[in-house]
C-alpha cells in the first residue's frame, strides 16, 4: 500500500486558533505596534492576551463591522492588525466593510476567521461558511491562505506578522493531526506543496479535507494520486502548473459551494495557459445548509464522501 502521510490521531494537537494567537501574542509582546482586535472572547489564548497586552488587545463589542472600520484606523497610523472571528461573521456580514476600508483603501490588516467550511457542526447558515473563498476572492489584491495543522498554522502567523498586508487566513475549528514536518516542506511563498506525487491523477485540495484525502489514500492501496495542498488560494503560483501539467486528470475538492472557490481558480490556470488537462470538480451545492448531524455526516450526504469520490470514474 502507497502510504501518503502517517497522521497520528491517537495524539493530542493544539487547535488552530489557540497557536494562531499564541504566536501573534509572543510577537505582540516585544512589538507595541501590534494590535489585535476580536468581538469574541472566553478562549483561553484570547484571556491571556487581554490580560497581559490591554494596551494592544481591544474588544469591539459584537460588532465585526465597527472591527474592521476601527482597524482600517490603525493600520492608517502604521499598527500591525489582526481581526479575528468566527469565519462567517468576519466575511460576509462585513463585506461593504472590507471592500471600502481595507480593500479599496489598500491598508494590510489581516483577517482571520474560525470555523471555515461546515467545521461549526449543527450550527445552520448562519454560522456554517460555505462561500467564504469566493466572497473574498473578489477583493483586488487579497492573499487568501488555508493553513492545515500546528506547523503550518505558526508558519502562517510568522508569515503575516512580518509581512505587512491585505490578507484573509482561514482557520479550522478542529484540532488536526500534523502533516508538514521535515520531509514535507510548508514554503509559504510558494503556496502550495506536492505531498506526493502520482502518476495520471492529482487531487488539489486544502484544509480539512485534505486530511479526508489523506486518509482515505492510506486505506485504498489501488490508486496512485498525486496530492497537492493548496494552501494559498489566492493569488496562486503559477508555479502550480509545472507540477499539475504531469497529470492528465485533476479532481478539486472544496468544502465549498463550486461557483467561485479555488476549483474555479483552477480552471482559470488551466484556461490561461491552454492546458490540456481534465479537470473534475467536488464541492458542496450552491445553497443554504440548515441540516443537523455533523460536519462528517453533512460533507457524506452533500456529495463529499471522499471514498466515493475516488471510486468514481473519472
Amino acid at each position: 500500500m502507497k502510504n501518503y502521510l502517517d497522521l497520528n490521531k491517537s495524539k493530542t494537537f493544539p487547535y488552530m486558533r489557540d497557536v494562531m494567537i499564541d504566536t501573534i501574542f509572543e510577537h505582540a509582546k516585544k512589538d507595541k505596534d501590534i494590535y489585535f482586535i476580536t468581538p469574541d472572547m472566553g478562549a483561553p489564548s484570547l484571556d491571556e492576551f487581554r490580560l497581559k497586552l490591554p494596551n494592544q488587545f481591544i474588544h469591539s463589542g459584537i460588532c465585526e463591522q465597527h472591527m474592521i472600520a476601527m482597524s482600517a484606523g490603525l493600520s492608517l497610523k502604521g499598527k500591525k492588525v489582526f481581526c479575528y472571528a468566527m469565519a462567517p461573521f468576519i466575511t460576509s456580514r462585513c463585506f461593504e466593510q472590507i471592500k471600502c476600508s481595507l480593500a479599496a483603501m489598500e491598508q494590510p490588516v489581516t483577517l482571520i476567521g474560525i470555523g471555515v467550511g461546515l467545521g461549526y457542526a449543527d450550527a445552520g447558515p448562519t454560522h456554517y461558511t460555505t462561500e467564504d473563498i469566493c466572497t473574498m476572492r473578489s477583493f483586488p489584491g487579497i492573499e487568501i491562505i488555508t493553513p492545515s495543522d500546528e506547523h503550518s498554522t505558526r508558519s502562517v502567523a510568522e508569515y503575516s506578522i512580518k509581512n505587512k498586508k491585505f490578507r484573509f487566513l482561514r482557520l479550522d475549528r478542529d484540532a488536526l493531526p500534523q502533516i508538514y514536518n521535515d520531509n514535507i516542506e510548508f514554503d509559504i511563498k510558494k503556496g502550495f506543496a506536492e505531498i506526493v506525487r502520482g502518476k495520471e491523477t492529482c487531487i488539489i485540495t486544502s484544509g480539512y479535507m485534505l486530511h479526508k484525502c489523506i486518509s482515505e489514500l492510506n486505506k485504498n492501496d489501488k490508486l496512485n494520486f498525486g496530492l497537492i495542498d493548496l494552501f494559498k488560494i489566492k493569488p496562486i503560483n503559477e508555479e502550480i502548473i509545472s507540477c499539475i501539467k504531469k497529470y492528465k486528470r485533476i479532481i478539486t475538492i472544496e468544502e465549498q459551494c463550486l461557483e467561485g472557490g479555488f476549483g474555479s481558480a483552477i480552471l482559470e490556470i488551466i484556461n490561461s495557459n491552454n492546458l490540456n488537462i481534465l479537470v473534475k470538480r467536488f464541492g458542496l451545492e450552491s445553497r443554504f445548509y440548515f441540516d443537523n448531524g455533523g460536519r462528517d455526516y453533512l460533507l457524506s450526504k452533500f456529495g463529499l464522501n471522499i471514498k466515493e469520490i475516488f471510486n468514481k470514474k473519472l
